[in-house]
C-alpha cells in the first residue's frame, strides 16, 4: 500500500521524495524508526478520544465543538494492533492521551493489552498516561494492576475561582482528589503539568511548585503553544522559559539536571534536591533536534510533529477499502501496511516545527483532537 500523507494546512509539506516504502530494501521490518535527521523514534502518544470533561480556554471553546465521528474512533483491537507493530519497530513508551483518556470505557483493557507488549529485545514496554485526574480515584487501582507505570496530571491553578474560569467547570475538588489518589498509588515519577499564562496564573508559579512538592510530584511548566481550537494564541500572553526560571529563582536555587535526552522537559533541582521542577519550552527553546515522538490521533491519523499540517491515514491499513473493521485474517498484510505508514511518517519528519518562522501556520486541529 502506498503511503500517502494528507496535508491539512498550507505549511511546507513533508517531501514525498524522502519516503521509503516497506520492502524498498530487504530487512526493513524490525529496524528502528529512524528519520532522515538521525532521530530514533521510541515514543508513541496515542489519543483515545477528542472529548474532555473540562473546557480549558487555551484548548477548546465552551460550546460548539465539532467532535470526531464515533465511527472514525479507533477501537481497542485497532489501537493495540498499531501499538504491537510499533513495539516491534522499537517503540518502548506508549503514552495514552486525549481529550481525556479516562472517558474511554475500555481504558483499563487498553492499558492491560498494551502493557503486555514487548520490544524486539524482549523487554516490556512502558505505559504512561496524561489526564486531568477527575476520574482517577475510580480507575487508578485497576489501571495499576493492568500495567500503568507513569502519570501526568494537568493542573494550571489551585485557586477555585480561577480554576472555574479557566476550565469553565467547577471541578477543582475532583482534580485534587485525583492527585491525592495518584500520590497514594506510589506511581513515580508523578508529574503535574501547568500551562503558564500571563495575567492568568503567572502569579501562582511558586505556589504550584510548592503544591507539587507537598504531593511528592514534579511540577512541569509548559509554555503556551498555538494549539487552541479558536486560533487565538497570542505570543505576548505566553510566559517564557526565562520568565518562569526568573520567578522560581526568587524562591529556590536552581541547578540544571543533566541527561535530558529526548525528554521534552528541561529539569532543575530545587535547593540541591531532592525535588525538581521542569520547563517545556517548545516556543522559546525548541528541542526538535532530540525529538523521538510520534502521535496517533483518536481517528487513526499518524503525526510526526505536534505542529505538523500533514497526517498519515492509518484507517485504510487497519480497516481495508470499506473502512470497516476487517476480519482477523490477513494479519501479516495489515502489519506490513501499518509498518509502511509508520516508517513513511518518520521519514517525512522535518528538522523542526518552525514555530518561530514567519511561514509558520497553526495546525487545523486543536490540542484535544491531536492528543497531548
Amino acid at each position: 500500500m502506498a503511503a500517502i500523507p494528507v496535508t491539512i494546512g498550507a505549511r511546507r509539506p513533508e517531501p514525498l521524495a524522502s519516503v521509503a516504502l516497506l520492502g524498498d530494501e530487504p530487512g526493513d521490518s524490525g529496524r528502528p524508526l529512524v528519520d532522515t535527521h538521525g532521530r530514533v523514534h521510541r515514543d508513541l502518544r496515542i489519543s483515545l478520544t477528542d472529548r474532555c470533561s473540562l473546557r480549558c480556554t487555551y484548548c477548546m471553546p465552551e460550546q460548539g465543538n465539532e467532535w470526531l465521528a464515533k465511527s472514525s474512533i479507533l477501537g481497542t483491537d485497532e489501537i493495540v494492533h498499531v501499538a504491537r507493530v510499533a513495539a516491534a519497530a522499537g517503540v518502548t513508551t506508549f503514552r495514552l492521551t486525549g481529550g481525556e483518556p479516562l472517558l474511554r470505557t475500555d481504558i483499563v483493557d487498553v492499558v492491560r493489552r498494551i502493557a503486555q507488549l514487548r520490544t524486539p529485545d524482549g523487554e516490556p514496554v512502558h505505559v504512561a498516561m496524561t489526564t486531568n485526574g477527575i476520574r482517577l480515584p475510580d480507575f487508578l487501582p485497576d489501571l495499576q494492576a493492568a500495567g500503568l507505570g507513569r502519570l501526568n496530571i494537568s493542573l494550571d491553578t489551585i485557586r477555585r475561582d480561577r480554576f472555574r474560569e479557566l476550565t469553565r467547570r467547577d471541578r477543582l475538588d475532583d482534580v485534587l482528589e485525583g492527585i491525592a489518589a495518584a500520590q497514594r498509588s506510589g506511581l513515580r515519577p508523578l508529574k503535574i503539568n501547568a500551562v503558564a499564562m500571563r495575567d492568568v496564573n503567572d502569579d501562582e508559579l511558586i505556589d504550584l511548585v510548592a503544591f507539587a512538592i507537598e504531593h511528592d510530584a514534579q511540577l512541569r511548566f509548559i509554555e503556551q503553544m498555538p494549539l487552541d481550537a479558536g486560533h487565538t494564541w497570542d505570543r505576548a500572553r505566553m510566559v517564557t522559559r526565562a520568565e518562569i526560571l526568573e520567578t522560581l529563582s526568587a524562591r529556590w536555587e536552581l541547578t540544571p539536571v543533566p541527561g535530558r535526552g529526548g525528554a521534552p522537559a528541561e529539569r532543575w533541582q530545587l535547593d540541591d534536591g531532592p525535588h525538581t521542577v521542569g520547563v517545556i519550552a517548545s516556543v522559546t527553546a525548541p528541542f526538535c533536534g532530540d525529538c523521538d515522538r510520534l502521535r496517533l490521533t483518536a481517528d487513526g491519523q499518524l503525526r510526526n510533529c505536534l505542529f505538523s499540517t500533514t497526517e498519515y491515514d492509518l484507517l485504510p491499513a487497519l480497516r481495508g477499502p470499506g473502512l470497516a473493521a476487517p476480519p482477523a485474517s490477513g494479519e501479516g498484510a495489515r502489519d506490513a501496511a501499518i509498518e509502511t505508514m509508520l516508517r513513511s511518517c518518520v521519514l517525512g519528519k522535518l528538522p523542526g516545527h518552525a514555530i518561530n518562522d514567519p511561514s509558520f501556520l497553526q495546525p487545523a486541529r486543536g490540542m484535544n483532537a491531536i492528543g497531548g
